[in-house]
């Protein structure tokens, strides 16, 4: 099958790579998608989002709920959150599904707040968490980076939730090329002074911590903190343009995974963990392999846009039946950014229905003037 596409006239389609759901999930390494949302007349719409996260389930992969994949600080309001959260909790619940959520303090309203505002924001969003039985994520906060004066008051923050956490919870360090607002988490721009704040921290609530998520695309400073967490911490790569290597691992360790390029390459991901647990590293690399140049072009700058070649993927791959976004974050990409991504999203075979991507395409590149 060929397709007109800006720059690629007569672009001749591949066949797709198929890849049947698991009994389970993988058992060598931990992984979650972070999982987009799918915008509704008023709210989202709950049929479509939540089966999503049922299609991540079956492929053996844990959700990660109301993270930044599904617009948290870019569209998503806490009320719809909370409400997500609980939805995806009670889906897990029947579904058997592993699932973590994030918890921020994006109910505050913008502008300055004091350290106690933000400790009780936190405190709210656990509480919502926690009710639903989700393994907490504490996302990094926006008004934290704006109020903290130095590591001492993250330490005084995150000090505060961990000793009253009912389970072990997930750290979230992103980075600024995801969120501009977050330069200096942890108490500095220096990112190794960062590193100490962070792996102080841990150490001194290691009990209390299951993880901390790494989002800052470099994969030499990953492994550097990886192999400085205490034992029993996992690191979770957030790293979407290194994760097969970083997965893959060492002999001095590995990476799990809690990342938002899984969403799109669930299937894939999926079969390239269990050929992992095979002990199969030739097929492991094959699989995920022509995933990462769509990885790269999906996350390329301004990267926290990604999300808009997540859904966009969504759609071409019949997982929901409209191209919106929740705060109209359809138009965040250019029409050739996403020609190149529907190019590389066939040569890594994700598209199951062909004819249906290129029929959508078709379509979308006639309302934007491309066709």
């Amino acid at each position: 099958m060929k397709i007109d596409l800006p720059g690629a006239p007569g672009y001749a389609m591949s066949e797709p790579r198929t890849h049947e759901p698991p009994a389970g999930p993988a058992t060598s390494r931990v992984a979650y998608a972070a999982a987009h949302v799918v915008a509704g007349d008023e709210s989202l719409d709950w049929d479509a989002t939540l089966a999503f996260r049922r299609h991540l389930w079956s492929y053996g992969l844990g959700v990660a709920e109301a993270m930044d994949t599904a617009q948290r600080g870019m569209g998503l309001d806490w009320t719809t959150t909370r409400e997500l959260i609980v939805r995806s909790g009670e889906e897990a619940l029947s579904a058997g599904g592993r699932i973590v959520c994030g918890a921020g303090t994006d109910q505050l309203p913008a502008g300055p707040a004091t350290l106690e505002e933000i400790a009780a924001a936190y405190e709210e969003q656990l509480a919502v968490i926690e009710s639903v039985g989700a393994v907490p994520v504490l996302m990094a906060s926006r008004h934290l980076a704006a109020a903290a004066s130095g590591p001492e008051d993250y330490a005084a923050v995150y000090g505060r939730l961990l000793a009253q956490v009912g389970r072990p919870v997930v750290l979230h360090w992103l980075g600024p090329m995801f969120d501009p607002a977050l330069e200096g988490y942890w108490g500095s721009s220096d990112l190794d002074a960062a590193s100490g704040a962070l792996l102080a921290l841990i150490g001194e609530h290691a009990s209390r911590i299951d993880g901390v998520k790494i989002s800052l695309l470099d994969a030499g400073r990953e492994v550097d903190l990886r192999r400085r967490l205490p034992p029993g911490v996992r690191l979770y790569t957030g790293d979407d343009f290194n994760y097969p290597e970083l997965i893959r691992g060492d002999s001095e360790g590995h990476s799990d995974a809690l990342l938002g390029v899984f969403d799109p390459i669930a299937p894939a991901a999926a079969a390239a963990l269990h050929a992992l647990d095979d002990g199969d590293t030739a097929s492991y690399e094959e699989i995920f392999g022509p995933t990462v140049p769509l990885a790269r072009h999906l996350f390329e700058t301004p990267t926290y846009y990604y999300k808009t070649g997540v859904v966009f993927l969504a759609w071409l791959t019949g997982h929901q039946r409209h191209f919106r976004m929740v705060g109209g974050l359809e138009t965040a990409r250019s029409v050739p950014h996403m020609a190149g991504l529907f190019q590389l999203a066939d040569a890594a075979g994700l598209f199951p229905d062909p004819d249906l991507a290129a029929h959508r395409m078709r379509a979308w590149l006639t309302v934007q003037g491309a066709a």
